[in-house]
């Protein structure tokens, strides 16, 4: 039989890790760590799998990897720009097999369709087309100015990163409050292979001149050089004419614009500068904070701005993937109940709470299902 297993990532803020039984083929999709740290998914009764999919690089999707020996060391499939954010010592080359970002390929002897998912450079989506088609999204956003989001192919069940439940704020509007916040000067925390250079390239745009972090600089120029698809040629035009006005600047100081990792301030430039708080620096975090964390512990001391920067779908997002999908089993990953009343009542029983989900046999079943 034909299903989808959820080993960790619906409930909760929780890692990214869903088996997929496929004409005799298991195909575990991420396998992430948190975003709480130390939050691993439990693969006691997982068993030997044939391949890996890696929708992006972030910790919450990769960050288990070092577990890959409790289901037989299998092969690892992810774009060259997710695999180079993966260090050679987790994941040995050997086991590597590369994706493109978008278009038609096989992984393990399953016919699949991948396309950008708009969330992180590389970053993908999954489909396969067999058993009236399964999506897996893994994160992704609509609303990026700087990766490009493609539409997938209509799927039976949708595996959907449902991070903000019913928030359905315009990214647009976002991007004004924090501008505004940090015109007088501002540390602003972004995770590594995340926002930072789009957050470069929008603040710019609204003449804020922002200095980035070498870690940031780095994804800058890689985006501005690659030819692969990723971005488009307009926006590569751009990150290389920012990077050529963009200050090289070792000596930081709280009255400059700073973009700079890690998004909760526990490494990086980002810890650096908190160590030097009382120069002035004032910080802004933007995405999902961990409690323990640093970033937590200066919002719960009213120390620090949270002011979130859109890299996941909005409620009408989802809502629209799911009326475009004509998806009829959904998985809402990554998000409590309590967060998505609307969304809920609007998926009613498509809406997927059980940890396995039986996928359709074909088109037919899933006509008659939506009757």
């Amino acid at each position: 039989m034909a299903k989808l297993t959820v080993v960790s990532g619906q409930g909760g803020k929780l890692p990214a890790a869903f088996l997929l039984d496929m004409h005799g083929r298991r195909i575990l999709l991420d396998l992430g760590e948190g975003p709480q740290p130390g939050v691993k998914p439990d693969l006691s009764d997982v068993g030997s799998v044939d391949a890996i999919c890696l929708s992006h690089a972030h910790i919450d999707h990769v960050g288990s990897l070092d577990l890959a020996g409790q289901i037989g060391n299998p092969s690892v499939y992810a774009t060259a720009q997710t695999f180079r954010q993966i260090a050679e010592a987790i994941l040995p080359l050997e086991r590597r097999f590369e994706l493109p970002i978008s278009g038609k390929t096989e992984i393990a002897g399953l016919p699949v369709t991948v396309g950008r998912n708009g969330h992180a450079p590389g970053g993908i989506w999954f489909h396969f087309a067999d058993h009236g088609g399964v999506l897996y999204m893994g994160d992704w956003s609509a609303e990026s100015l700087l990766l490009p989001f493609d539409q997938p192919p209509a799927a039976g069940c949708l595996i959907t990163d449902a991070s903000y439940g019913d928030f359905d704020e315009a990214l647009s509007t976002q991007i004004e409050a924090i501008a505004d916040f940090a015109v007088k000067g501002a540390v602003l925390c972004v995770p590594a292979g995340g926002r930072g250079p789009e957050m470069m390239l929008a603040l710019s745009g609204l003449g804020l001149k922002a200095i980035a972090c070498p870690v940031v600089r780095r994804e800058m120029e890689r985006l501005a050089d690659d030819e692969t698809g990723m971005t488009g040629d307009d926006k590569r035009a751009a990150i290389a004419t920012l990077l050529g006005s963009m200050a090289l600047d070792n000596e930081w100081s709280p009255d400059q614009v700073i973009v700079a990792t890690e998004a909760n301030a526990e490494t990086g430039l980002a810890a650096q500068l908190l160590q030097r708080r009382d120069e002035g620096f004032r910080f802004l975090f933007s995405g999902h904070v961990p409690e323990k964390t640093p970033a937590w512990d200066m919002l719960q001391c009213d120390e620090a701005r949270w002011l979130r920067w859109n890299v996941h779908p909005r409620l009408q997002d989802t809502m629209d993937l799911v009326t475009r999908t004509g998806a009829q089993k959904v998985v809402a990953a990554f998000v409590r109940p309590e967060e998505m009343p609307r969304l809920g009542q609007w998926l009613r029983g498509r809406l997927c709470r059980t940890k396995v989900v039986s996928l359709p046999l074909d088109r037919d079943q899933l006509l008659k299902a939506a009757e």
